[in-house]
Parts: C-alpha cells; structure tokens; sequence
C-alpha cells in the first residue's frame, strides 16, 4: 500500500522542477511585458486623471481632449485608416498564404522574399519607401514611362494617408501569411479529397472548407492586426510627421506630438487612455463576432 505513495514523490519532484524552469524561461518575457507594457500604461491612465500642478483627481483632461479639435482629427484619420488598412493587410495575407499553401516552383524561396519586409525594422522600411514614394523617386518614374502624371504619394492630402496604408501593409503582410499559412497546413487533406469527390468546385471548397479551418488563425490574425494598426506611429514620424494638413495625423503620432514636442504630457496620458478604450472595445467586438459566427 505504501509503494504506490513513495512512486509519487519522484514524480511530484519532476513536475516542480519543470515548473521551475519553465518559470525560468518565462521569466524574462514577463518582466519585460510588466516592465514596457503594463506599468507604462498603468501610469498614463493615472497620470490622465491628475490636474493642475497640484495633481487634483478629476475628468478635465478628457473633458478638454473631446473639445480640442486636433484631437477629433487624430481620431477621425486613425478610424479610416484602420477601417482601409485591416481588411486591406488580412485579405493580402489570405491571397498569399492560399498562393504559397500550393507546390510552386522555389516555394521556400517565395516565402522568404513575402517575410523579408517583416525582418527590417519599420524605421529603415519607412525610408526605403519615402525615397521610393518621393515626387522625383521610382514610382513617379514608373509612371511616367507609362505615360501617366506624378502623383505627390506623400505631400498631398489626398493621397497621404493612403499612401501610408500601403507602406505599413508592404511591412506587415508578409507577418499575418506567415499564421495564415501555418493554419492552412494543417487542413487535413481529406477534406478537400471527400469534398472533390462530392463535385465541390474550388469557391465551394474555400468557402466551406478553408474558411471554416482558418477560424481560430483569422480571429488572431484580425485581432492582432487591429492593435498593431492602431500603434502605427514610425513611418507617419519618419515620412510626414502627421501632415500635410493633418491628414496622416494617426492617434500614435498626434499622442507623441502633445506629449513630447507642446509639453503636454497629462493631456498625452488621457489621449493614451482614450486609445487604450478603443482597441479594448474594437477587439472585444471582434472577438464576440467570430465566436458567434463559429457557433452558428
């Protein structure tokens, strides 16, 4: 009767020690998100209620913030932009991930060449790109061969902001393949077999199959596509620094600007909070919607 309790102790000793190096392993992940993450954030929300020089508890930092207009810029161009850029980015990662799941000729290679932006820093990428979208740089010259007119890509309102949606979806795409197409390996084949033999035709299968399959790496996917988008700040500070005509003034950049450039860092902390808000709600939406979608 007292065997099987002395087994147990060496198999208990193991389960904590596994525990331990695990912690191990773990540790520095976490101090780094407690560290860079939360209790700077945790700080700006408590920073954001404090008034005056006396540090009053109150609400007129998000009092003055809903009646500042550049505030309400900010958060319109972020809005659209996120509205353009995060359908834009997951059905380019979907149409590459489908196109590289197939047997092409080089595929390793292929692959390669859609992960390579993700490799560069977004620093870096945003300059190459600012000298490719310059009024005198390749694409105007590309243009014209082509018989068209220059386009200010960057230094008109009109086109600024898209500009910057397809230079953060040239740098982020190749990022949301790489899980799109993790999740389409691991489709079992049979499926798409059976689903031939009943005569379903390729839209068929993508839209009963794929789909299907794809729920849980599309919900991260949208998911974390949603909070990196709303984040955007390097390419608008290296390439416009929100302009011309606040027209690319995104929530990031217009929270650095008030915060680091007019001194007004209690106002910076609010406008953090207000972004906090959003991306919560926006992801909490999008998180009910998939999951009612997958019971149905």
């Amino acid at each position: 009767m007292t065997a099987p309790k002395a087994a147990s102790a060496p198999r208990s000793r193991r389960t904590l020690s596994e525990g331990a190096v695990a912690a191990l392993f773990l540790a520095p992940a976490i101090v780094a998100v407690l560290v860079l993450r939360i209790w700077p954030t945790g700080l700006a929300l408590w920073q954001s209620f404090h008034v005056g020089a006396a540090g009053r508890f109150g609400l007129d930092n998000y009092t003055f913030l809903f009646s500042d207009p550049s505030f309400h810029d900010a958060l319109s161009a972020t809005l659209l932009f996120s509205l353009i850029v995060n359908p834009f980015q997951i059905a380019c990662a979907l149409g590459l991930a489908l196109v590289l799941n197939r047997a092409l000729p080089a595929g390793p290679l292929w692959r390669t060449l859609v992960l390579l932006p993700v490799a560069v820093p977004q620093s870096v990428s945003a300059i190459i790109m600012g000298v490719v979208f310059r009024p005198d740089g390749p694409a105007n010259a590309l243009l014209a061969t082509i018989g068209l007119p220059a386009q200010g890509f960057l230094t008109t309102p009109e086109q600024a902001l898209y500009t910057i949606i397809l230079i953060v979806s040239w740098i982020g795409v190749g990022y949301w393949t790489t899980f799109l197409l993790a999740g389409l390996k691991e489709i079992p084949a049979a499926l798409y077999e059976a689903a031939v033999i009943d005569g379903a035709n390729s839209w068929q299968q993508f839209r009963f199959i794929t789909l299907p399959q794809l729920r849980r790496p599309l919900t991260f996917v949208l998911v974390a596509d949603t909070v990196a988008n709303f984040l955007v700040f390097a390419p608008v500070q290296i390439l416009t620094k929100g302009g011309p005509q606040g027209s690319t003034n995104l929530i990031m950049n217009d929270i650095y600007t008030r915060g680091f450039l007019s001194g007004d860092m209690r106002g910076a902390a609010a406008e953090t909070g207000i972004l906090v808000a959003i991306v919560v709600i926006i992801v909490a939406i999008q998180f009910r919607m998939m999951t009612g979608a997958k019971s149905e």
